[in-house]
C-alpha cells in the first residue's frame, strides 16, 4: 500500500496540479516552466508534503485555488526561463517559500521591485542572465539571507545603488559580467562579507572608487578583464588582501609603474591582450606571492629583472614584439638566476627572430648602436607647466587622477574651465540637449569623455575640435537620430565609440571617414532598419560592431566591405530572415557571430562558409529554427570553441562529428525526434565531456528526457555496440543512471 500510495502521489495527482505549460518533476521537487507565454509568476505551484504521523507522501490541497503542502515541505526548484515578466512585482515568490533554486533566465525581466524575492529565505541559486535590467535598487534583493550564487549576466546594468547587496550576507559568487556598468563607487558591495568570486568582465569600466572592493575581505578571485581601465586600479585593488586571482586582460593599461600592485596573496595576474609597453622592475615588489604573470598579446619589446618576486615561477610573454638585443640579457639572466620559466619569441633582431626565450644564449643578444637607446618610458603623471587647478562651479576635479565630474548637476549647457591635464571627464546625467562647436577647449589631454543620459538631440560639426587625445566617447542613452559627416572631426585616435540606446533609424553614413582608428562601435537598441552600401566608409580598423536590438531586416552583400578586421559581429534580436551570407565576404577575422533571437526558420548549405576559417563562437539560439541543411555548417570544424542553438524548434541537427574544439555546446530547450536517425547524435554527445541539455520531445514515450538517458535508441541497428561499451563509461563516471539501466533490463 505503501508503495502505491507513492506511485499516485508522485504521478497522476501531482499533474493534475502542474499549471500550464509547465512540467511538474515531482521526485526531484522542481517545476519547469519553459519558454512559454508567461507573463506573471504563477500562482499554482504544486506541492508535495507527508501526512502528520505517517511516512506517506501525499498531495492534499490545504487553500481554496493552490496546493500547498501541510507540513510545509514545498517546491524547491523553479525553472521559469524563457517567459515574458518584464518586471518581478513585490512578493511574488510568497508561494513558494521553500525554493532553494529559482531560474528567471531570458524572462525580458526590466525592473526587479522592492520585495521582489522577500521570503525566499532559503534560496540558495538565483539566476537572472540576459535580462533588460538597467538599476539594481536598494531593496531590489531584499529577503535573500541564505543565496549564495547570484547570476546577473548580460543585462544593462549600469547603476548599483548603496546597499543593494547589504542583505546577502552568505553570497560566494557575484556574476555581472556583460552589463554597461562603468563606474563602481565606493563600498558599492558592502555586506558581502563571504563573497569569493567577483565576476564584472565584459562591462565598460572605466573607473573604480578608491575604496570600490573594502568591504570584501573574503574574495579569493576578481574577474575585470574585457574592461576599459586605463590603468591598473592600484588603490582599490590594494583593499583585497586575500585575492589570489586577478583577471585584468583586454584593457587598454599601457603601463605598469613601480609598486603598482600591492596584493598580499595575490599568485595568478592575467593581464593578456592589454596595450602594455612598459613594465617597471618593482611593479611587483608589493606583491611577494606571485607565482603566474599572464603578459601574452601586448607590446612590450621586453621587461626588466623584476625585484622582489621570489616566488615567481612563470611569465608568459607570448605575442609581444620582443627585441632580444642585449637590453634583453638582464631579464633573461634573471630567468635563469631565479629558475622561472618564461614564454616568447624573438621578433627582433631579424638573426634571432622566431627564437624562443629559453634557446637564447647571452652571447648571441647583442646590439648594434641603434639599439642602444633606453625603452620607451611610461607617460608622465605630472601635469605640464601652467596646468591650472581651477575646476568649475558645482563640479568636482581629482588632481591625482586627472579626473573631472559634474555628473547629475542639472546642467543645461556644458562646463567649461577643467584643468587643461584632465583626462576623464564625466558629465553624465545632465540636460544638455545639443553640444555645440568648441565645447571642450584646451582639453589636449582629455582621454575619456562620458555623455551618457544628457537628451542629446544634435552632436554639431565640431563639437569634439581640439580633443586629441580622446580614445572613449560615450553617447549612450540620448536622443540621436542623425549626425553630421564632420561630427567626430578633431578627434582622430577616438577608438571606442559608444551610440547606443538612442534614435537612429539607420547609420550615420560618413560620420566613420575621420575616425581612422575606431576599434569599437555600439549600436545597439536603436531603430536601424538595415545595413546599406557605404554606411561604414572609413571604418577599416573597425574590430566589434555591436547592432543588437535593432529592427535590421535587410544587410547589403558590400555592408561590411570596408571592416575587414571585424572580430565581433552582434546582430541579436533583429529582424533577420537569413543568415546574412554575402555580406559576411571578406570577413577574414570575424571570430564571434551572434544571429542569436532573429526569426530566421531555415538554414541552407554553406551560410557559414565566408568566415569558416575564423569562426570560433556562433550563437544561433531562440531563432525559432525550424531546419537546419545537413550542409549549414561547410567548412566550420576544430576552430569552433562555442555554439547556442538553445530554444529553436528543430528536430535533429547536422553532423558535427569535426567540431573537436568545442569547450560549449548548449542544445536545451530543442525539441529533438529521438529515434534511430538521432543515434548518431546520442553517440558524439555520449563522447563529449560536455553539458549539453539535450532532451527529446518526441516520440511520445521519451519526451523530456535527456537524449542520453532515452532508452528509444536500444532498438536501433548497432545498439549493442554502444550498450556493451556501457560497462567501462559506468566505471569511469560512476554515475548511477548506468546502474539503473542495467537494473531495469535485469
Amino acid at each position: 500500500w505503501g508503495l502505491f500510495l507513492l506511485t499516485v502521489a508522485l504521478g497522476e495527482t501531482a499533474a493534475a496540479g502542474c499549471p500550464t505549460p509547465c512540467v511538474c518533476d515531482n521526485l526531484r521537487a522542481r517545476v519547469l516552466c519553459l519558454n512559454g507565454s508567461l507573463t506573471a509568476v504563477p500562482t499554482t505551484i504544486p506541492q508535495v508534503g507527508k501526512g502528520p504521523g505517517s511516512g506517506w507522501w501525499w498531495w492534499q490541497p490545504c487553500g481554496n485555488s493552490v496546493f500547498y503542502l501541510c507540513d510545509r515541505q514545498l517546491t524547491k526548484k523553479l525553472n521559469l526561463r524563457g517567459n515574458s515578466f518584464t518586471v518581478i512585482p513585490a512578493g511574488a515568490f510568497l508561494g513558494t517559500l521553500y525554493l532553494t533554486h529559482l531560474d528567471l533566465q531570458r524572462c525580458k525581466v526590466a525592473r526587479l521591485e522592492e520585495g521582489a524575492f522577500r521570503g525566499l529565505g532559503r534560496l540558495v541559486y538565483l539566476n537572472l542572465a540576459s535580462n533588460d535590467i538597467a538599476i539594481l535598487y536598494q531593496e531590489s534583493l531584499d529577503g535573500l539571507s541564505s543565496l549564495q550564487q547570484l547570476i546577473l549576466e548580460g543585462n544593462r546594468i549600469e547603476e548599483i545603488q548603496p546597499g543593494a547587496f547589504g542583505h546577502l550576507g552568505s553570497l560566494t559568487v557575484l556574476d555581472l559580467r556583460a552589463n554597461a556598468l562603468v563606474y563602481l563607487p565606493d563600498m558599492v558591495f558592502q555586506g558581502l562579507a563571504v563573497l569569493r568570486w567577483l565576476r564584472l568582465s565584459h562591462n565598460t569600466l572605466h573607473v573604480l572608487g578608491s575604496e570600490a572592493f573594502a568591504a570584501l575581505p573574503a574574495l579569493q578571485r576578481l574577474s575585470l578583464d574585457h574592461n576599459e581601465l586605463q590603468a591598473l586600479p592600484g588603490e582599490a585593488l590594494a583593499r583585497l588582501d586575500g585575492v589570489t586571482r586577478l583577471d585584468m586582460g583586454h584593457n587598454p593599461i599601457t603601463c605598469l609603474a613601480e609598486e603598482a600592485l600591492a596584493m598580499a596573496s595575490l599568485k595568478h595576474l592575467f593581464l593578456d591582450n592589454a596595450a602594455l609597453q612598459e613594465v617597471a622592475a618593482e611593479a611587483f615588489t608589493r606583491s611577494p606571492l606571485l607565482r603566474t604573470l599572464d603578459l601574452r598579446a601586448n607590446q612590450l619589446q621586453g621587461l626588466p629583472a623584476l625585484a622582489g618576486a621570489g616566488a615567481l615561477v612563470r611569465v608568459n610573454l607570448a605575442g609581444n614584439p620582443l627585441l632580444c638585443s642585449c637590453l634583453l640579457r638582464p631579464f633573461h639572466d634573471w630567468l635563469a638566476r631565479e629558475r622561472v620559466q618564461a614564454e616568447g619569441t624573438c621578433e627582433a633582431p631579424a638573426a634571432l627572430r622566431g627564437r624562443t626565450l629559453d634557446s637564447l644564449r647571452p652571447p648571441e643578444m647583442r646590439c648594434g648602436h641603434h639599439e642602444l637607446s633606453p625603452s620607451p618610458t611610461a607617460p608622465s603623471e605630472q601635469p605640464r607647466a601652467g596646468g591650472s587647478r581651477q575646476c568649475p562651479r558645482g563640479c568636482s576635479c581629482s588632481p591625482d587622477f586627472h579626473h573631472g565630474s559634474c555628473e547629475n548637476r542639472g546642467l543645461q549647457e556644458i562646463p567649461q574651465g577643467f584643468p587643461r591635464d584632465t583626462r576623464l571627464l564625466d558629465l553624465r546625467r545632465n540636460a544638455f540637449g545639443m553640444v555645440p562647436p568648441g565645447a571642450f577647449p584646451d582639453l589636449k589631454e582629455l582621454v575619456s569623455l562620458h555623455l551618457q543620459s544628457c537628451s542629446i538631440r544634435a552632436l554639431h560639426p565640431g563639437a569634439l575640435r581640439g580633443l586629441e587625445s580622446l580614445v572613449y566617447l560615450y553617447l549612450t542613452d540620448n536622443r540621436l537620430s542623425t549626425l553630421a559627416a564632420t561630427a567626430f572631426e578633431g578627434a582622430p585616435r577616438l577608438a571606442y565609440l559608444n551610440l547606443d540606446h538612442n534614435a537612429f533609424t539607420r547609420l550615420p553614413t560618413g560620420a566613420f571617414q575621420f575616425l581612422p582608428n575606431l576599434i569599437s562601435l555600439h549600436l545597439q537598441h536603436n531603430t536601424i532598419r538595415e545595413l546599406a552600401e557605404g554606411d561604414l566608409a572609413g571604418a577599416g580598423g573597425l574590430r566589434w560592431l555591436y547592432l543588437a536590438g535593432n529592427a535590421i531586416k535587410h544587410i547589403a552583400p558590400t555592408a561590411l566591405a570596408p571592416t575587414v578586421m571585424l572580430e565581433k559581429l552582434h546582430l541579436e534580436g533583429n529582424q533577420l530572415a537569413e543568415v546574412p551570407t554575402a555580406a559576411l565576404q571578406g570577413l577574414s577575422a570575424l571570430s564571434e557571430l551572434k544571429l542569436s533571437r532573429n526569426p530566421i526558420k531555415h538554414m541552407g548549405d554553406g551560410v557559414f562558409l565566408p568566415v569558416a576559417s575564423s569562426l570560433q563562437h556562433l550563437y544561433l539560439d531562440n531563432m525559432g529554427l525550424q531546419r537546419i541543411s545537413p550542409s549549414a555548417f561547410t567548412g566550420l570544424g576544430s576552430k569552433i570553441r562555442s555554439l547556442y542553438l538553445e530554444g529553436n524548434k528543430m528536430s535533429s541537427i547536422p553532423n558535427m562529428s569535426n567540431f573537436t574544439g568545442l569547450e560549449i555546446l548548449n542544445l536545451r530547450d530543442v525539441p529533438f525526434h529521438c529515434d534511430c536517425q538521432l543515434l548518431p547524435l546520442r553517440r558524439w554527445i555520449d563522447k563529449l565531456n560536455l553539458r549539453v541539455g539535450a532532451t527529446c520531445g518526441s516520440p511520445t514515450e521519451a519526451r523530456g528526457l535527456k537524449v542520453k538517458l532515452s532508452t528509444t535508441f536500444q532498438t536501433c541497428p548497432g545498439w549493442g555496440d554502444e550498450a556493451a561499451s556501457k560497462p567501462s563509461q559506468k566505471k569511469r563516471s560512476g554515475k548511477s543512471p548506468a546502474r539503473g539501466f542495467k537494473k531495469s533490463r535485469a
